[in-house]
């Protein structure tokens, strides 16, 4: 059994609203004013996904410029994605699917990591890698708020982020759950927004959740 530590997350979400930004860098130079102004709306857990070619930049300018970011890695699919961004600066990595290889590397590296699960045989292969943080993804794909309700039967000692849909309008139905420790999504850190630079607007979504 891998086993990891779920304390950092419970500390970190103790000091940041439950919603955790789905961050997709296309220029290097946005990364550092929207770490800000999310920051400044008191979201200070940030995953930046590993979609585009400068989402490590990214990072480790966010790690360091912006110290009261709580920065992260998303959408890891191989065990170097980890290393990389471990390397960056990353505080956590996030994953849209599960694979011992994943979870080994975090466990080396010490870095707090939720794998991706849809259905409940992915979540029984999580809890015998011994994780119980868990991304739900995609959540509304895989039955949203109604499936999450669903699996705290048999799984009564999970915890969840779903992401993958969540959005502005639904996001209160999963945190209303017990089961539900964050949300994940990308409605705070819009393309429309970013290609603008309008950190003030990215600033207020970021209050208002």
């Amino acid at each position: 059994m891998i086993g990891m530590n779920k304390m950092s997350f419970d500390v970190w979400l103790e000091q940041s609203k439950p919603v955790i930004p789905v961050i997709v860098i296309e220029d290097l130079e946005h990364a550092v004013p929207l770490a800000k102004a999310l920051v400044a709306g008191g979201v200070r857990l940030l995953e930046v996904t590993m979609r585009t070619p400068v989402a490590l930049a990214a990072i480790e300018r966010i790690a360091k410029e912006v110290p009261d970011a709580i920065v992260g890695v998303g959408t890891v699919t191989q065990a170097m994605h980890i290393q990389q961004a471990y390397d960056a600066g990353a505080t956590f990595a996030l994953s849209p699917g599960i694979s011992e290889s994943l979870a080994q590397k975090a466990n080396d590296l010490s870095l707090p990591f939720m794998p991706g699960v849809m259905t409940p045989s992915d979540v029984i292969k999580g809890i015998e890698l011994g994780l119980n943080d868990f991304k739900f993804y995609p959540a509304e794909l895989a039955g949203g708020p109604v499936m999450l309700s669903a699996m705290a039967g048999p799984f009564d000692q999970v915890r969840f982020c779903p992401t993958g849909g969540v959005s502005q309008e639904n996001f209160k139905s999963y945190l209303a759950l017990k089961n539900v420790m964050a949300v994940g999504g990308s409605w705070l850190s819009p393309k429309n927004l970013l290609a603008k630079q309008d950190w003030a607007s990215i600033e207020t979504l970021a209050k208002q959740c």
